[in-house]
């Protein structure tokens, strides 16, 4: 089964709800995990049976980072805010750092997102 981490900043949350509803068939289908705000919204706001770490400040990327050094994730949606800077930074340049070691998909928007799991669905098939 496909495993997935999502993940978005305060601003995009928004943005990965409505995403996460356009594709709920498709991530329905897969494993989800995600930091702590992004889970619960998903689990409160759509169907999905998401399971939620810490928050990105209390060491949720680095948990998902853990993941990714395991090889158990097939991919990562982080919708990043560009445009603010995140207490957290050195754990997200560090999640950013393990997804390229370990080759692990990541996208870090709608569009990149999108592209993410149509391709993770067609890999499948």
């Amino acid at each position: 089964m496909t495993r997935l981490a999502l993940i978005a900043h305060d601003e995009k949350k928004d943005d990965l709800i409505e995403f996460a509803g356009e594709h709920e068939e498709l991530l329905s289908g897969c494993e989800l995990i995600a930091t702590g705000t992004t889970g619960k919204r998903l689990n409160d706001e759509t169907a999905l049976d998401v399971d939620p770490v810490e928050s990105g400040p209390q060491g949720g990327d680095l948990m998902i980072g853990a993941e990714v050094a395991k090889r158990a994730l097939d991919g990562i949606v982080f919708l990043r805010d560009p445009l603010r800077a995140q207490p957290h930074e050195p754990d997200i340049t560090a999640l950013l750092r393990i997804c390229d070691v370990h080759e692990t998909a990541m996208a870090t928007n709608l569009t990149s997102a999108t592209f993410l799991i149509e391709g993770l669905e067609g890999r499948e098939a």
